[in-house]
């Protein structure tokens, strides 16, 4: 039995899953990963910065009119859809084997295919707030500046809910993740390159014997799974759930 069947059999008889995944899981909505020979990371753009230094907190600080213009060029994307991956993910939801996806992503996609419980380690691009006096304000809201937005009561900058470098992870998510992974039956790892931490440190809580690690690429991790299917994620995770 190939790996593929025999992880399809694992899922098939658990009903305690977990899925961990990365920016590989939306790329196949058109979502740029990061690392990738194509991703974020690797393109040529047009400031003197480079893409880390302009997600992260000190560039915001500095440049919030730089900042937010490039999240609405690279980030904030008109028009992606799920793809099958989280199509499957939600399915398995809906048939009581997920527990929950534990997601890096900031695109709410799994959401829109109907996920519930979504812990987003990295925020949101759905929520935003003020950072003067934290009202909170909505994609549309941020949508009516061309570059960095204004909060409507006392004129204060509203950013995106999102964690930029140099930012702390919510403590709650992290929790509440680890509790999730340390429990599960089955932990399924996609879409994730595992060298971001503190996020790629949350595998290392799981105490099973059923580490399922989807990715294209190799990973600095793949001696830890106990199962290793190669190829992307949506196409795998569409083959192992789909009728």
């Amino acid at each position: 039995m190939d790996n593929l069947n025999e992880v399809k059999k694992i899922i098939n008889d658990s009903n305690n899953i977990v899925f961990f995944g990365g920016a590989g899981v939306s790329t196949a909505s058109g979502v740029p990963d990061f690392r990738s020979a194509t991703g974020l990371y690797n393109r040529e753009n047009n400031s003197k910065y480079s893409p880390e230094y302009m997600l992260s907190h000190e560039f915001f600080v500095d440049h919030p009119d730089e900042f937010m213009t490039y999240c609405k060029e690279n980030l904030m994307l008109e028009g992606i859809r799920p793809n099958k991956a989280h199509y499957a993910l939600a399915k398995l939801e809906k048939m009581g084997k997920l527990k929950a996806v534990i997601t890096q992503n900031v695109d709410s996609l799994h959401q829109q295919a109907g996920s519930k419980n979504v812990i987003e380690l990295h925020g949101n691009l759905r929520d935003y707030y003020c950072v003067k006096c934290h009202k909170n304000f909505d994609l549309d809201y941020v949508k009516k500046f061309p570059a960095e937005a204004h909060c409507d009561e006392c004129g204060g900058i509203v950013r995106p809910d999102i964690v930029l470098y140099g930012e702390g992870l919510d403590q709650n998510n992290i929790s509440y993740a680890v509790n999730l992974i340390a429990q599960a039956d089955v932990l399924i790892i996609g879409g994730t390159s595992l060298v971001v931490y503190p996020a790629a440190g949350l595998i290392d809580f799981y105490r099973g014997n059923k580490l399922i690690l989807i990715n294209k690429d190799t990973t600095p991790r793949d001696s830890v799974a106990d199962y290793i299917i190669n190829g992307d994620i949506a196409e795998v995770m569409d083959s192992l759930v789909g009728d």
